[in-house]
């Protein structure tokens, strides 16, 4: 059994399901039921007795472009455990992008950031070849770039307060630095912080870090310990959520149940099994079927 659910305008939804229709049952897929669910109204639920989950994946994406979306082998309940990158995911900045304005590298850096993050560059190389240009600033630009610069994303403290409202652990983990991600984990209602941390002398940043990296291994490591810690190692059946945009997230996303892409690049949208590219993270409560009168607002 497949289920897809799909946020847009409902007649949006409406208008494609016939080609949609015809197009699955060409390939073989059976479609059982598509409606409308009564408690998400820009909602659509549909689904299919089959098991080829890749199949039935690009038909959504051939016919339901400009959708926000999520495909699984079962209906979708709401996850023991969160686990969320930060940059440009909980937050709508990349911290070392903006960190490195300060010191006149913006350009520079976000180049690096970028290929890393489409994943043309192995990650824990591109993060210390980052740091290492930031040597010398000021450990007060960082509080100023919190300040001025780091904002959350549209629903981010919405899906981590519901999230946790009804029973789930939530866990920030990031390829950035403690310097960021504590004070947004604290903003944003996270139960505890992943990341890395930069090393500083004299109120200085020396450009280099701090014990080990939080690279993707990292990531998906800390989405598992936290399945086993709520269960899984006693045999129950933990279910998880994790969210992220950059290559980097892509063993987490492909571990988790639910591995929702955040207007991710390409490769990370891939190999997510859910992904928002139209809306704010409140999405994601949307797509796991928790009604707007359950969020915490």
């Amino acid at each position: 059994m497949l289920i897809a659910r799909l946020i847009a305008e409902p007649d949006h939804l409406s208008a494609r399901i016939d080609a949609a229709r015809a197009a699955m049952e060409s390939a073989g897929i059976s479609l059982a039921s598509a409606a409308m669910l009564d408690f998400c109204g820009d909602t659509m639920q549909i689904a299919s007795p089959d098991n080829d989950a890749a199949a039935f994946r690009a038909a959504i994406d051939a016919h339901f472009d400009g959708t926000d979306g999520l495909v699984t082998d079962h209906e979708p309940v709401i996850p023991h455990v969160f686990i969320s990158d930060m940059d440009s995911t909980m937050i709508g900045q990349e911290c070392i992008d903006e960190l490195a304005d300060f010191a006149g590298l913006k350009a520079k850096i976000a180049d690096i950031t970028e290929r890393a993050m489409q994943g043309e560059l192995d990650f824990v190389s591109a993060l210390r070849e980052r740091v290492g240009l930031l040597a010398g600033l000021s450990t007060s630009a960082i509080d100023q770039c919190l300040a001025e610069r780091i904002r959350p994303m549209p629903g981010a403290r919405v899906l981590v307060e519901t999230l946790k409202r009804l029973g789930c652990r939530t866990v920030l983990v990031t390829g950035g630095f403690h310097h960021f991600a504590d004070p947004v984990g604290a903003m944003l209602g996270f139960d505890a912080v992943v990341g890395n941390r930069l090393e500083v002398a004299e109120g200085k940043l020396t450009g280099g870090l701090v014990g080990g990296i939080v690279d993707s291994a990292v990531k998906k490591a800390t989405l598992l310990a936290e399945v086993a810690a709520a269960g899984g190692d006693a045999g129950l059946d933990v279910v998880s959520l994790a969210t992220g945009d950059g290559a980097n997230d892509i063993p987490m996303l492909e571990a988790a149940s639910y591995g929702v892409a955040y207007h991710a690049k390409p490769k990370a949208r891939l190999a997510a099994n859910g992904w928002i590219d139209t809306g704010d993270l409140t999405s994601v409560l949307k797509l796991l079927g928790i009604p707007e009168r359950d969020w915490a607002v």
